[in-house]
């Protein structure tokens, strides 16, 4: 497979390609300059409507990863970008982010996994973590129900979660998350705003603000 991507060294990122079920996954690697802590895999908002691994949330989960001192990985779903297949509606993107972990593990084994997401992605890394065995979740404003080709929420991540939303999302209704969120056990950690919509213009802050203390407890030590 040529631009066959490979680990870079520390402080450093490198983008190429890994094997994929469905062909070759487009990935962009980032390593922290200290020996890694863990390593974190992220997923973009939804394939159909503009979202990809340089959406600014994803951008921004990403770096907080790093600044924790986790090698990270972005990559976009078949059918973006250089990736190959087509969209699968949960299904095969979730086959996606599971190879991702795959290839990050041999790279960096032995060393304890965050999934992070955001919309589309979010929903993809609740479904992918129960089977990663991700030690933390991070979901930005996850779909459930009618908007999504689901007849049931996942599994239960089996790690610590937490979900920021903001009350005013103009795209997945807060009300909604809220519903669903309500039927797991034990139930998700929340970080709630006002002002955000759904896709966080101007306010990436807030995303940093959730994020860093999870991290910070996730991965201490």
């Amino acid at each position: 497979m040529s631009d066959e991507l490979a680990l870079p060294g520390a402080g450093e990122t490198a983008s190429g390609l890994i094997p994929g079920m469905a062909g070759a996954i487009e990935c962009l690697l980032a390593m922290p300059r200290n020996v890694p802590r863990g390593v974190a895999v992220v997923c973009h908002p939804h394939p159909l409507h503009g979202g990809a691994m340089s959406n600014k949330v994803v951008y921004t989960l990403a770096s907080c990863a790093l600044k924790q001192d986790l090698a990270v990985a972005r990559f976009n779903f078949r059918g973006v970008g250089r990736s190959q297949g087509s969209h699968d509606h949960t299904r095969g993107e979730t086959v996606d982010c599971l190879t991702v972990v795959q290839w990050m593990r041999s790279q960096v084994p032995g060393v304890p996994l965050l999934l992070a997401g955001f919309s589309f992605g979010a929903y993809v890394a609740l479904k992918a973590a129960s089977q990663a065995g991700a030690v933390a979740l991070l979901s930005v404003a996850p779909p459930f129900g009618r908007y999504l080709e689901q007849t049931q929420n996942p599994p239960h991540p089996g790690c610590p979660w937490r979900i920021l939303h903001s009350r005013d999302d103009d795209i997945v209704a807060y009300e909604d998350t809220v519903a669903a969120a309500a039927e797991y056990d034990p139930a998700p950690e929340w970080v709630v705003v006002d002002g955000a919509g759904h896709l966080f213009h101007g306010r990436l802050q807030d995303v940093q603000e959730a994020a860093m203390p999870f991290l910070r407890r996730s991965f201490a030590g």
